[in-house]
């Protein structure tokens, strides 16, 4: 394999990425950028790296949740914290499920750059670059703010920066106390669903009044105030993550510090790319999104170009079909990778596959696709002999209309309401934690055909 350096992607065909006009300006705003501190810690992403190991036997579970992409105008922390609340609510429901450590992951403090079907929009006749997210140009129709500006890597920075501040105190500050997301959660079932998951809760507070009788507590146990949070986003402005990607130290490796964990999107996988010739260099977890034209060699030669050791934790698997087209395309997947005895991660994202446009003219998401593809998904891996260990939404704290159905019965005609996301639609704070409520029992069912697994394999 060719030696790797730190900008040996810019010899590779690069897609989806931006063009500035005004090169000098993004030279000077990225040697900038490269002496700032590093957002996340080599060390943060080793031990990030150890818990998805443990996915990978079959002995966690991974939770990757947030924004289809962040924007500066909804920089609040009241946002970041909602979001948060709504993984950790998600990652409590699904531990008692599967009765297994949920590592949690955010696609937050980075997750800005998009890439377009198109490179073009047209609104009234006029017809204008796409909107590439907040860190590359604006979102406003018109010809000033669609032109790629450097200068807006700055702010992308600082609210990055800010966002894992917070995001850190809330996790280790007692916010994420396991009493305090119970309780959010009884909430929830009380108000808005009359009671409908109230078994699963009933069994949440029988296990935690069973750890009260026995002494432990959060007063007692730090671990039961505390959580450990990984920050996430796809690797796609290299110009940006080469910038953040400094060498350790201790170790003399190379770390991508703008997230723990990055991925590589479907859309830029090409193993001759530029997405992919980054990524092989550096030593975070890695993320790689799986879709409908993703043949089963090239899989396996992808996974070797990123993982050559085989490491377990290094590869994440994140299958993106359609709600239609699992059981069509998955199972030869799986049974490729576990042909070549691969240690990776299969995780599900049950939403970039059944984005539509509503008669009302609004991009959404049926509830009830997104919730079926995870069905069958975990069917699949039963089927083929494998462990179904993540799930990847993209949701959000706040109470948008932005995908139709779930137990608030969102109808097309709703969408209009509280649709405010810059990109693609996500699911509100209700949908995504009635999503962890409704796929339980393929958690549970999960846990024990891992359990299974485990067993045999030692």
């Amino acid at each position: 394999m060719k030696k790797w350096n730190l900008n040996s992607w810019m010899k590779y065909p690069a897609k989806h990425l931006p063009i500035y006009q005004d090169k000098k300006e993004l030279d000077l705003v990225l040697s900038k950028v490269k002496k700032y501190p590093p957002l996340v810690f080599a060390g943060e992403t080793r031990s990030l790296k150890k818990s998805l190991a443990d996915v990978v036997d079959g002995r966690a579970f991974l939770l990757q949740g947030g924004d289809c992409a962040e924007s500066f105008a909804e920089f609040h922390p009241d946002n970041i914290r909602d979001t948060l609340k709504v993984i950790l609510q998600m990652s409590l429901v699904l531990t008692v499920s599967a009765c297994v450590p949920v590592v949690k992951i955010g696609r937050i403090a980075g997750q800005f750059s998009k890439p377009r079907s198109a490179p073009t929009e047209k609104k009234n006749g006029q017809e204008l670059p796409s909107y590439l997210g907040d860190n590359i140009n604006g979102m406003e129709f018109t010809e000033k703010a669609r032109v790629p500006d450097a200068k807006r890597l700055f702010r992308a920075y600082s609210q990055s920066a800010s966002t894992l501040n917070l995001l850190r105190a809330f996790s280790q500050g007692g916010f994420a106390d396991l009493r305090q997301v119970h309780l959010w959660n009884l909430g929830f079932i009380k108000d808005k669903t009359k009671g409908k998951y109230k078994e699963i809760e009933d069994k949440i507070s029988d296990a935690l009044a069973f750890m009260e009788a026995c002494g432990i507590n959060s007063d007692n146990n730090r671990r039961l105030r505390t959580v450990n949070f990984y920050t996430s986003h796809e690797a796609l402005l290299l110009p940006f993550e080469e910038a953040m990607t400094r060498v350790d130290s201790t170790t003399g490796e190379y770390h991508d510090t703008s997230a723990h964990f990055v991925w590589i999107g479907d859309r830029t996988r090409q193993l001759d790319g530029a997405h992919v010739e980054f990524c092989r260099g550096i030593k975070n977890p890695l993320g790689l999104k799986c879709g409908p034209t993703l043949k089963p060699d090239e899989l396996i030669k992808l996974c070797n170009i990123l993982n050559p050791d085989n490491d377990p934790g290094r590869m994440t698997l994140i299958s993106r079909f359609g709600a239609n087209n699992v059981e069509k395309y998955l199972p030869k997947l799986i049974k490729a990778v576990k042909k070549e005895g691969l240690n990776v991660i299969w995780s599900c994202d049950p939403m970039h596959g059944n984005t539509i446009k509503a008669a009302t003219g609004f991009k959404t998401r049926p509830f009830d696709s997104v919730l079926k593809e995870v069905k069958s998904f975990f069917a699949v891996n039963q089927t083929e002999g494998s462990y179904a260990g993540g799930l990847h939404v993209e949701m959000t704290g706040q109470d948008v209309t932005e995908c139709t159905g779930g137990a608030q019965k969102i109808s097309e005609n709703d969408l209009s309401n509280r649709y405010r996301t810059h990109c693609d639609p996500r699911l509100n704070a209700d949908q995504a934690l009635e999503l962890a409520f409704l796929i339980s029992e393929e958690i549970k069912k999960n846990s024990k055909y891992s359990k299974k697994i485990i067993q045999a394999a030692s």
